[in-house]
């Protein structure tokens, strides 16, 4: 059994991992709050712990691995998109929701096991309420049910902050109702123009972290292994789900590994719309970064680091990718590797399984790609989330050779991007045109015809290589077939 080592923020240190139960192994992560596109920011806790759950299942099986993440559908952001557009509230998060699992996935994510959606759970929400106040830790104030932060004594020990810390540090909503600044809003009323329910205190709505204490507890039990999110969840929200969970189910774990990723800057700086650096993951893809691109770049850097997202970066990982592309696709009547179901080396399964070290994964699939290891590069990038097939086909550049008229790395119709295809035998013919016009200008020493064609196949969004070894043609980001046509 491969050993798993995570860094435990609870703990402040990285342990072995020991499931509760190796035949269900089980894993929550704080999903979006659905009104508007994901931010690449929003990206990162996608991917890193979309890795982690590829890995559990390639260590237990696919079949032992719970992995819970859900939707936020109901809150303050959502009603004000809903009034701003004059939609129903159900109408906006269903699009919104869809726009999120079309992103995550075109970044090579597979779907968690479920993604409960909060709207989903409101009878488990006020049951967890009711309790908390029979036990004693919450209480009701003007229609609203407040969390009472003194009545849990190790209020602040995920984050390693003091109260009073806390207070200081945070935005700590100040109403007159609250017994202690810090108390949490676990219920409170609805305006007449905007989503209830009945309770026990009058029509209203949950606050944000009761929902994730109630959907988890629901489907993963009091106990479960794993809870992740971004670092900035870690207080309030995390700090406060450990409190109402604790309280709820006294004697319970809640979860015994917490896993928190740093945040993104874009090319060193935090990503704001005031700097004019804030994009989301549809911008870049409707740029034509592929999504495999921004997978790439994220496992460069370690989870536990920030990330930078930069243009050096984008291009660094395109060109890998390509190479890896050209590598596999070098014989495109033979394919030995498709379909195989191999498995990756030790060695990289354990750089994996060391606190999702990726940037050492990443080393060891230069390494394999340099020394023509297929079946490890192959298994290798499947275990990170990569598509070998769909790698050939939307990474693999056209190169004729100078000594003769076969294409290195050729292909028929292939699919670029998202949802353009192309056909290589059109670059094909276009680089073996752009062959017989260079050793045309090489004699008259007019290499007008030969710039011409360079320019035209630029303005398409080719890139092209020329050197003495041959003519190599690379698709690009913002490639358009159609403006092949007539050249």
């Amino acid at each position: 059994m491969v050993e798993i080592k995570l860094y435990n923020t609870a703990t402040r240190s990285k342990q072995v991992f020991e499931p509760i139960d190796p035949d269900n192994v089980r894993m929550y992560v704080c999903g979006p709050t659905v009104y508007d596109r994901a931010h690449l920011g929003n990206a990162r806790p996608v991917v890193v712990f979309d890795v982690l759950f590829r890995l559990l299942r390639h260590v237990y099986g696919p079949d032992h691995v719970t992995y819970v993440r859900n939707f936020t559908d109901v809150d303050d952001k959502i009603i004000a998109r809903a009034k701003r557009d004059a939609k129903p509230i159900d109408e906006i998060t269903a699009e919104t929701t869809q726009w999120y699992l079309d992103d995550m996935k075109a970044l090579g994510n597979l779907e968690p096991t479920q993604m409960p959606r909060a709207t989903q759970h409101i009878g488990d929400m006020i049951a967890m309420i009711e309790d908390l106040i029979a036990r004693g830790h919450a209480y009701e104030a003007e229609g609203h049910v407040l969390f009472a932060v003194d009545s849990y004594a190790d209020y602040g020990k995920l984050s390693g902050r003091s109260v009073d810390d806390m207070i200081a540090g945070a935005r700590v909503e100040v109403a007159p109702y609250k017994k202690n600044p810090m108390d949490f809003v676990l219920w409170k009323p609805a305006g007449a123009d905007e989503p209830g329910w009945d309770s026990p205190w009058g029509r209203g709505r949950p606050g944000w972290h009761i929902e994730c204490s109630a959907m988890s507890h629901e489907i993963l039990g009091e106990t479960f292994d794993i809870h992740g999110g971004g670092n900035d969840l870690q207080f309030p929200h995390h700090e406060n789900e450990i409190a109402q969970s604790k309280c709820a189910h006294p004697g319970s774990d809640f979860a015994r590994y917490w896993l928190h990723n740093e945040m993104l800057q874009v090319e060193g700086k935090k990503m704001s719309k005031s700097l004019g650096n804030f994009f989301t993951v549809r911008d870049l893809l409707e740029q034509g970064v592929p999504g495999e691109v921004i997978r790439f770049v994220f496992l460069g850097t370690h989870y536990r680091k920030p990330m930078d997202w930069t243009e050096k970066k984008r291009q660094e990982a395109e060109a890998t990718l390509r190479k890896i592309a050209r590598f596999l696709g070098r014989d495109p009547s033979q394919k030995p590797w498709v379909g195989r179901n191999t498995r990756p080396p030790e060695e990289f399964v354990q750089a994996v399984a060391n606190d999702l070290n990726t940037p050492l994964a990443l080393t060891l699939v230069s390494k394999y790609l340099k020394t023509e290891q297929e079946s490890h590069l192959v298994a290798s990038m499947r275990l990170l989330g990569f598509d070998d097939v769909r790698l050939v086909e939307k990474f693999q550049s056209f190169h004729l050779s100078a000594h003769d008229n076969e294409f290195v790395s050729s292909v028929g119709l292939r699919t670029f991007g998202e949802g353009v295809d192309y056909d290589g035998d059109a670059l094909k013919a276009m680089a073996n045109r752009l062959k017989e016009l260079r050793r045309t200008a090489m004699e008259t020493k007019d290499f007008s015809a030969v710039d011409a064609l360079k320019t035209a196949l630029t303005e398409a969004g080719v890139e092209v290589r020329m050197s003495k070894d041959g003519v190599e043609l690379v698709p690009g980001a913002g490639f358009d077939p159609a403006k092949l046509e007539g050249l």
